[in-house]
């Protein structure tokens, strides 16, 4: 590990060797650790399952929580899904569902070509922002809560026929939670009756026309602010379109790198996260491994957090010794015992990190190159420090 890399032992400042050697001694003295957090790339989840294979240690990641909202629909009950080039080509109906689709996707708007005609179903499209609220965050250009005009050379306001070229968007207020709007809707399609009042219900029977009435639609969501029953909703109302029309949905990954992580986990070990190497093989347990409840009900007797698309700190009450590599300017609430600065994934250094766009994990190449040290070889450094077993 370079000696470039900033590191602090107990709020003092010390070489990189020697902050390695001291996080390598707390974790060995250490009966059961976790390594959290996990805002990470590719080479830091292989460095992580090395790291807590040799304490014995297990792993979570701090949107875990979310990422299982969505593994769980998809492997208990399955899902029809689609992907961002679909939508952007083909879809003629996108339905907004909930919060944070912004924080999930910044570039959704653009990627997804939203204020644009479909190029290859042709048509109108539509754009409807199901939402806690009904207004749509001001930093999507073009979708304002107004019609969209038809993208340039298609059709504009002189010319015959822009209406129906052009792509309109609306927003339908739903409360919190979101899941009674999408069971209510559902039931719509279905034909079936439900208790809302009219008001209520007027514009979710004019949506759920809507979705009925499209060629090829397909619901957006962010898993970070559904839950489980509510994509597990969202999913069965899918299933129910795909009986007269085609529909799909387009799950948008949480923050920090956690599809990338859950991803590279299960090609290592077989598990998402949430798994435990303290047995011969890798053991997943939701609850067991929970790394919030490790470290509240005192199991965990130490820790290392990890953090390096954002300056988030740990969100456990309780004091255990830590291990952090943060970016600059990461405030805790209780001091770790060794700080380590880590450069971002994708900006200070190459990553493979994933990309919503293609759907999957790709290369990126450093934007503005440092010589933050990355966490990959900060945890290579902890794991050669540690004593031979």
């Amino acid at each position: 590990m370079t000696e470039l890399a900033r590191a602090w032992l107990n709020g003092q400042p010390v070489p990189a060797a020697r902050a390695a050697a001291a996080a390598a001694s707390l974790l060995a003295g250490s009966r059961s650790a976790v390594v959290a957090g996990m805002g990470t790339d590719v080479a830091g989840v292989r460095a992580s399952v090395a790291l807590a294979q040799a304490i014995g240690g297990s792993i979570d990641h701090m949107d875990a929580q979310a990422v299982f909202a969505n593994l769980e629909v998809m492997r208990r009950a399955g899902w029809i899904v689609t992907t961002p080039l679909q939508t952007r080509a083909r879809a003629d109906l996108v339905l907004l569902v909930g919060d944070g689709l912004v924080e999930a996707w910044p570039d959704m708007a653009e990627r997804l070509a939203l204020s644009e005609a479909p190029t290859v179903a042709g048509g109108s499209r539509k754009v409807v922002h199901l939402c806690p609220g009904g207004t749509l965050p001001p930093s999507w250009p073009g979708l304002s809560g107004q019609p969209i005009p038809a993208r340039a050379g298609i059709g504009g306001p002189d010319k015959p026929g822009h209406e129906d070229r052009a792509t309109t968007l609306r927003t339908i207020a739903a409360g919190k939670p979101i899941l009674p709007a999408l069971a209510a809707l559902r039931a719509m399609v279905a034909g079936r009756n439900t208790s809302l009042d009219e008001t209520a219900a007027a514009p979710l029977r004019g949506l759920a026309a809507t979705l009925a009435a499209s060629r090829f639609g397909v619901a957006v969501w962010s898993s970070a602010a559904l839950d489980t029953l509510a994509v597990e909703m969202l999913c069965g109302l899918i299933d129910d379109l795909n009986k007269t029309t085609r529909f799909a949905g387009l799950p948008l990954a949480p923050a920090n790198g956690a599809e990338a992580v859950a991803q590279a986990l299960t090609w290592i070990t077989g598990f998402p996260p949430r798994t435990g190497f303290a047995a011969p093989a890798p053991r997943h347990d939701r609850w067991r491994f929970d790394a919030q409840r490790l470290i509240g009900s005192g199991e965990a007797d130490a820790a290392v957090w990890i953090s390096a698309f954002s300056a988030k700190p740990p969100d456990w009450d309780k004091t255990v010794p830590t291990i952090a590599l943060v970016p600059a300017g990461t405030a805790f609430r209780t001091p770790p015992q060794v700080v380590f600065e880590v450069g971002c994934p994708g900006r200070d250094h190459d990553a493979m990190l994933f990309d919503p766009a293609p759907g999957g994990i790709v290369f990126c190449a450093a934007s503005a190159p440092s010589a933050a040290a990355s966490v990959a070889a900060t945890l290579a450094a902890i794991t050669a420090a540690l004593p031979p077993c």
